[in-house]
């Protein structure tokens, strides 16, 4: 009978063996009985289950019975002591009946249990709580008789239930594993045929039953089986029932059985296994080489194009990504197969034959995945080369493409900095035209290399791909010749566009510098010297600054016929030189005219200073000497009187009214001493009597010589501006 199949009887504590012993070393069965109305089936079956569970030795000492009979009825009393008598009459030595101290008194005197010994086979007494130590140490009675043994039925009962599944489990465990072990000595792997398993895990009965005997070990008794220590203060709080109640030596036994058996089978298992794992593994090998030299070889034969285009060569490399994913998930399974192989032969117990058969295994599928992957790399490299190359060549001819369309648009510069920004771009173009054939040339070479390196069983694919890129990189190499030699012709005619615009510009500035010299000459050169000597030098002047005049004239002019033919070289006859050419004529000719002017006011200068120098100089000067410095003055006071006229009808005049007037001064100054020398020459004649005629040409005098620090002033402004002039001419002489 097991526990588990009477569980909710014995939960109920009916009776049960506390581990106490008597003064003969019998164990103690307890019985107490409660106010409810006990169950003699359920007491009957309870009393078979405890009877069961010691063994013969232990039941050949007897059992002394305890009926706590305190809160039942005397009738329930004396039919559990009557139905001892059927169920243990032999293994019954006393039966102590515990009574209530005043209850049952009077009806005692009608059962008398010691006259029924004989019948009964064991004795009964009726003893109170009290007084159950005469008969029972109280180190083995519960405290519920007054004792001090610690039992708690419900913590026995759950030993007792593992202790019986443990049992149950290791017994049909040992029976399966044998089973096992025997039928896998001489039987040959079969991966169609059921594999026997055991129907309970043995780590875990293994573990339950380890749990169960640290627990009986940990509550073993501190006393011999014959001794009974006495109860006292230093006692433990509970002692268990001995050995022969919780089987400790079972349990042992049972355990060093089961270890022995699962070692057993777990070496079988992994015989098993290694015998499993090997023939997986030659199948899965025998797979993956079978998939690679197979469908995974034709994918790579049948896709050896480069494409013509980049988009092409990207949808070759999309299309040999898929490939490669296929590869990579066998490449995975071989990675996974190659661990397995190293874990078996790092096994160390395995033969020869094994050992061999999967070191060939290994060999043949590295062999067949390394050759593979060299293949997958070498069609990688190639599509990345081609992707590459068609790039360049794209962006080779979007160059092209750029750079003739630059040279196809008209040239309409505004001025020559357009131009040279135009032609400095243009030539920028033409640079990285040439690096990006350069570019195109190596990474076509790089192509060629690596496609003539993946010829074999495709050769005539293989000559077509070379054949595209060879015609690829020509083609290029002529359109960027056509491109260069537009360039060329394009170059020159932007350096003429150049000139032309330097010319026009050089022309301009020609006619700006001979308005610089015609304003130069008319506002500073209005002096005319104080004698002879000074007039002589100004003209010497004036001719070198006329040169300086011509010269620019005749720069300009040259500017101008320079991009006359500069335009019709370049075929744009609407283009003119503006109002240039205009503008010179124009600023000559007033030029022309003043300069003339000037001249002629130098030499009328000139002619005044030598008759005044010789009158002045010589002491037998004669009247017509005089009359013909009085005559050369005024014909240049006249002079200096009259504006510059323009052929245009403008008027203009030398310097400003005070220049004139300074220059006009010195003359007078000049004049005034020929009138006193004509008159020293006629007081001379005279006698020293003047004349009414010497009168008059006093008064002339006189009013030629007034206001002399107004003269002063005049001629340090005068000076100034000659300083100013002389400085502009002689930088304008310098350009």
């Amino acid at each position: 009978m097991e526990a588990s199949s009477i569980i909710d009887v014995l939960n109920k504590k009916l009776a049960f063996l506390s581990g106490g012993k008597d003064r003969r070393s019998g164990l103690i069965l307890s019985i107490p009985l409660g106010c409810d109305q006990t169950s003699m089936d359920e007491l009957s079956d309870t009393l078979d289950y405890l009877l069961g569970i010691p063994s013969e030795k232990c039941k050949a000492r007897g059992f002394t019975v305890i009926v706590d009979g305190r809160r039942s009825q005397w009738n329930t009393v004396k039919t559990v002591v009557l139905m001892l008598q059927n169920v243990i009459p032999a293994e019954v030595s006393l039966v102590c009946v515990v009574k209530p101290d005043e209850f049952w008194d009077k009806k005692v005197t009608h059962f008398c249990f010691w006259k029924e010994k004989d019948r009964l086979g064991f004795e009964v007494i009726l003893v109170s709580a009290n007084k159950l130590t005469r008969y029972i140490e109280p180190s083995q009675l519960t405290c519920d008789f007054g004792g001090t043994l610690d039992y708690d039925h419900g913590d026995w009962l759950g030993k007792r239930l593992v202790f019986e599944k443990f049992t149950k489990e290791s017994t049909s465990l040992l029976d399966q594993l044998s089973i096992i072990n025997d039928s896998d000595k001489s039987a040959p792997l079969d991966k169609s045929a059921d594999v026997l398993l055991p129907s309970f895990d043995p780590e875990t009965v293994l573990q339950t039953g380890h749990e169960l005997l640290s627990e009986l070990q940990q509550r073993r008794f501190d006393v011999s089986e014959g001794g009974g220590g006495g109860g006292g203060q230093g006692a433990p709080a509970w002692r268990p029932m001995e050995e022969e109640l919780l089987a400790q030596p079972q349990v042992v036994k049972l355990l060093d059985s089961l270890r022995e058996k699962y070692t057993r089978y777990q070496e079988v298992c992994r015989q098993r296994s290694k015998r499993s794992q090997i023939h997986d593994v030659h199948a899965k090998v025998m797979q993956v080489v079978t998939w690679l030299q197979g469908p995974g070889s034709e994918l790579l034969k049948t896709h050896r194009a480069i494409g013509d285009s980049m988009r092409a060569a990207q949808a070759l490399q999309q299309k040999h990504e898929e490939i490669e994913s296929q590869h990579s998930e066998w490449f995975a399974v071989y990675v996974e197969l190659n661990q397995q192989i190293a874990v078996l032969l790092g096994g160390g117990d395995e033969d020869e034959e094994e050992a061999g058969e999967l070191k060939a295994l290994q060999r043949q599928l590295s062999d067949v995945c390394y050759q593979q992957a060299a293949q997958l790399e070498s069609r990688q490299n190639v599509l990345q080369a081609a992707h590459a190359f068609h790039a360049a060549a794209q962006e080779l001819s979007q160059q092209l493409d750029a750079l003739l369309g630059t040279l196809c648009a008209d040239v309409a510069p505004a001025d020559g900095s357009q131009i040279q920004h135009g032609l400095k771009l243009l030539e920028e173009k033409l640079r990285s035209v040439e690096a990006g054939l350069a570019s195109l040339r190596q990474k076509g070479a790089l192509l060629l290399e690596r496609t003539c390196a993946d010829e074999g069983e495709v050769a005539d694919e293989q000559r077509d791909n070379v054949r595209q890129i060879r015609d690829v990189m020509d083609d290029m190499q002529m359109r960027k010749q056509r491109c260069e030699d537009m360039v060329d012709v394009r170059r020159l005619k932007m350096l003429q566009m150049v000139q032309l615009f330097k010319c026009e510009e050089d022309a301009s500035q020609a006619v700006d510098w001979l308005c610089e010299l015609l304003d130069a000459l008319l506002k500073t050169h209005v002096r005319l010297g104080d004698d002879a000597r000074d007039t002589k030098a100004l003209m010497d002047k004036h001719r070198k600054f006329v040169d300086v005049a011509q010269s620019t004239y005749d720069y300009g002019r040259q500017l101008l016929q320079a991009t006359v033919v500069l335009c019709q070289s370049l075929r744009c006859a609407a283009r003119s030189s503006g109002d240039t050419l205009p503008r010179l004529n124009r600023v000559w000719k007033q030029f022309a005219v003043s300069a003339d002017e000037r001249q002629h006011r130098l030499q009328l200068a000139l002619a005044f200073h030598r008759c005044a120098d010789a009158v002045l100089e010589d002491e037998r000067t004669e009247a017509e000497s005089l009359d013909e410095a009085d005559a050369s003055a005024k014909a240049l006071l006249d002079r200096l009187g009259m504006p510059v006229i323009f052929p245009d009808g403008s008027e203009q005049r030398f310097g400003s009214s005070g220049s004139d007037a300074a220059a006009a001064e010195r003359v007078r100054e000049r004049l005034l001493l020929v009138e006193e020398r004509r008159l020293q020459l006629q007081e001379a004649e005279m006698g020293g009597e003047p004349r009414p005629h010497d009168e008059s040409l006093h008064a002339t005098l006189d009013v030629i010589g007034e206001e002399p620090g107004e003269k002063e002033a005049e001629d340090e402004e005068q000076e100034e501006e000659q300083q100013e002039a002389d400085s502009r001419e002689e930088d304008m002489l310098q350009c």
